[in-house]
This record gives C-alpha cells, structure tokens and sequence, in this order.
C-alpha cells in the first residue's frame, strides 16, 4: 500500500525531479518494501508454524494409530494361534467323543421293516423273540438276552414310509456279531410276517456320514468282483479275484481305482456290504 502511494506522489509532479527528492522517493520506497515484506513474512510465518502444528499432530496421531495397530494385530495373530490351538482340541475331542460313543454302541444293532403296531409292554422280551423268528432257530435256538429295546426317537412316519427303526442292546457281544454276520450273508432275504427286515450296526451319526460316503462306489466294486467291504470305521477294503487285499483310503480312490482296473467276473448277488448303513 505503501509503495502505491509514492508512486502516486511521484505521478503528481510532472516537472523535473532533482537528485535529492529522487533519493528521498527511493529511500522511502525502500522502506515501504521492507514494511510490507516484514508484515507478509510475519503473516506467513504465523500462518506456517499453524500448519506445522497441525502436521506434528496428525503425525502423533498417525503414530498413535500405527502403534494401535501394532497392537491389535499383535493380539491378532495371538488369537489366531489361540483358535488353531482349540482346533486341534476339539478336533481330538471330536474323536474321543465319537470313539467313545461308537464302543458304547458296539453290542447294539439297528432293526428295519417291523411294523410300528409291533410293540409291548416288555420290548425286551418282545422283540428278542422276534429276532429268533427273524434269524431262525438254527442260528438263535433261544431267545437272546436284550439289555434294552425301543424304537429310535423320531417323529411318527407317514402312513406307507418305512417304520421306525427298532435299536436292541444285545446282553452278549458274540451274539451281536452272530446276528449281523448273518444278517449280512441273508441281506434281502429276512422277513418277518412277508414283510422284508434289514439288520445292521448301530453306528453313531459320524461314523455314519463317514460310510456312506462309499455308497456310490460299494456296488460297482462288488458287481466288478472286488469284493469290498467298510471296516470300522469307514476303511475300505477290497479283494482282488488272486485274493489280494488292497485298502482304498477315500471314495475318490475307490473311483480311480474302478477307472484302472479292468473288470473281473461279476456277481449277480448284492454284496452284503453293498449297501452302506
């Protein structure tokens, strides 16, 4: 503002300007420069120390905000090792749980096809006696000793479905084993009153889900004469016509193998172990 009025004074005079008015005009003019440089600096000094606060603060906040996240990931990757580890636990857990629930069932066997009007007040004895005429003599000359009997807990099927499933608990393990052995070489071939009656393992519901993952592959491995059968667990195990035992770790090993092998002499019977339970 300065300057603009010493040139304005300067424009006033349109004579000759002596050496002594110039000198005093340039000097002034000189100060007029150096007033408003000092008042700009200022203004600009004052204007950068605010943003150099302001960066110093997003800068504590920036490195408080990393230090947060350091943190917090630290924690992260703990829990993350925390959850594996539970994993593996539960995982063997899962296991023991189901080892343990599978021995509990080891003397039990699964009945199919007996009409739900078949009951007593002593199911027991009941169905024990059923069994002897399901099985025949000949492999149960008596009754065998049931622990318990019942029908498996489900809802109340359709009229025309297939009947609840009746679940025995045989008093004798070697009478179980006699009763499935046979039930397996009979398979399609039990009745009780002409109606048909399946016998199997009572398996628990993961060892369950395990097997029947074989379904697909059971058959065709048996009409291809490899005779399979689905040890305990859910181990697949296969016999070749020179009598080679070869075990198949997976139903997509199974399918492999089934895709190499040429076929073998078929069967026309259903395998007992055809059908997975």
């Amino acid at each position: 503002m300065a300057t603009r009025n010493l040139r304005h004074e300067a424009k006033k005079d349109d004579g000759p300007v002596d050496g002594a008015t110039m000198t005093r005009l340039v000097d002034e003019l000189k100060l007029a420069f150096t007033a408003e440089f000092r008042t700009f600096a200022a203004s600009l000094e004052s204007r950068l120390d605010g943003i150099q606060l302001a960066v110093t603060d997003h800068t504590q906040r920036l490195a408080s905000v990393e230090d947060g996240l350091n943190t917090w990931s630290g924690r992260m990757v703990e829990l993350e090792a925390r959850c594996t580890a539970q994993d593996e636990v539960i995982g063997k857990l899962k296991t023991k749980q189901t080892d343990v629930e599978s021995r509990s069932r080891r003397s039990n066997i699964r009945i199919l096809g007996l009409d739900e009007s078949l009951h007593s007040d002593h199911p027991s004895v009941f169905f024990a006696e059923i069994l002897v005429e399901i099985m025949g003599k000949d492999v149960l000359p008596e009754p065998p000793e049931l622990d318990r009997c019942h029908r498996m807990p489900t809802p109340k099927p359709a009229p025309g479905s297939r009947p609840i499933a009746v679940i025995a608990r045989l008093h004798r393990y070697m009478i179980k084993e006699t009763i499935i052995l046979e039930a397996r070489k009979r398979r399609g071939k039990l009745t009780y009153k002409g109606k048909p009656i399946l016998i199997f393992e009572d398996y628990c519901p993961e060892v369950v889900e395990q097997r029947a993952r074989y379904r697909d592959v059971m058959g065709p491995l048996y009409q291809r004469g490899f005779k399979p059968s689905l040890q305990f667990p859910a181990r697949l195990v296969i016999r070749t016509k020179d009598g080679t035992r070869m075990h198949l770790p997976s139903p997509k090993d199974a399918e492999d193998f089934l895709k190499t092998r040429p076929e073998e002499a078929p069967t026309p019977a259903s395998s007992p172990d055809a059908v997975v339970t």
